[in-house]
């Protein structure tokens, strides 16, 4: 199961546009839509009124759902959850979906997330995660958590999945702050990529490329047009560069020739 959740997780809505991305590559249908009764305050995720064909107007409701694919090229089926951050009842809530999980049969767990960080435009959007899991920390070169402070949902997701005996890791991806607008297809494909580590398996890129190229010409637009965000950026470039460890770039070279053998249906090992 891959899982993000609009709101406080997801920075310029990386996360959830990962999930997306995943549901229309791969045409995922629609397993089940959980009642957002329990779990909303409609003040704050308020639903929409659309206009169907035949002019009747219909209301949508911010409701979890969780989709199945099928990926052509992998050897698992997958679920995808997709949800607005719960405002209540949020042990309920991840209890709920981990039972959906386990009926399907769902083994592994990966969380996604976005926030706002210090992270230059210049440079490949930084990838943090997480696992206490044995096998998903050698496959995906993770270490435990040692954040402490406040939390979203996918903390909770993901303790309950390991008290069901799933096991689980998050992803998160840092967005320039300064360019906070949505969408961000530049730290989708960052997780995008990262989840394809995680997963083992390829995953299609679809026009994100595109896109990222996109994204990446208007953001040094707004640079050269503006002196002290240009000045801002060059600092955040100096010290990223010089925290940056050589072993992490050799890591970061390994792992993208490993995805680019599973896009060729090569074995990596």
């Amino acid at each position: 199961m891959v899982a993000a959740f609009e709101g406080w997780n997801d920075a310029a809505d990386a996360a959830s546009g990962t999930v997306d991305h995943l549901i229309e590559e791969w045409d995922a249908e629609l397993l089940i839509e959980l009642d957002p009764e329990e779990y909303y305050d409609f003040q704050m995720h308020r639903p929409h009124v659309l206009a169907g064909d035949d002019g009747e107007r219909l209301i949508t409701w911010p409701a979890p759902q969780v989709f199945h694919a099928r990926p052509p090229r992998g050897d698992r089926d997958v679920l995808l959850l997709r949800a607005p951050e719960p405002n209540f009842r949020w042990k309920a809530f991840c209890s709920t979906v981990i039972g959906v999980a386990k009926l399907a049969g769902v083994t592994e767990l990966v969380t996604l997330g976005a926030l706002l960080a210090d992270s230059p435009h210049t440079r490949p959007v930084p990838v943090t995660g997480s696992t206490n899991d044995a096998a998903l920390m050698e496959r995906m070169s993770l270490q435990p958590s040692r954040y402490h402070g406040p939390i979203g949902i996918t903390s909770v997701l993901n303790e309950i999945a390991v008290q069901e005996g799933i096991a689980a890791a998050s992803l998160w991806a840092a967005v320039p702050h300064y360019l906070a607008e949505p969408p961000c297809p530049k730290a989708t494909l960052a997780l995008l990529h990262a989840l394809e580590d995680a997963m083992g398996m390829p995953l299609p890129q679809g026009v994100l490329a595109e896109m990222t190229d996109a994204w990446q010409r208007g953001a040094e637009d707004l640079t050269s047009r503006d002196d002290e965000i240009a000045e801002y950026v060059e600092a955040l470039e100096n010290e990223r560069d010089t925290s940056e460890l050589p072993e992490a770039s050799g890591d970061a070279i390994a792992r993208e020739f490993e995805r680019y053998l599973r896009r060729r249906n090569v074995d990596p090992e």
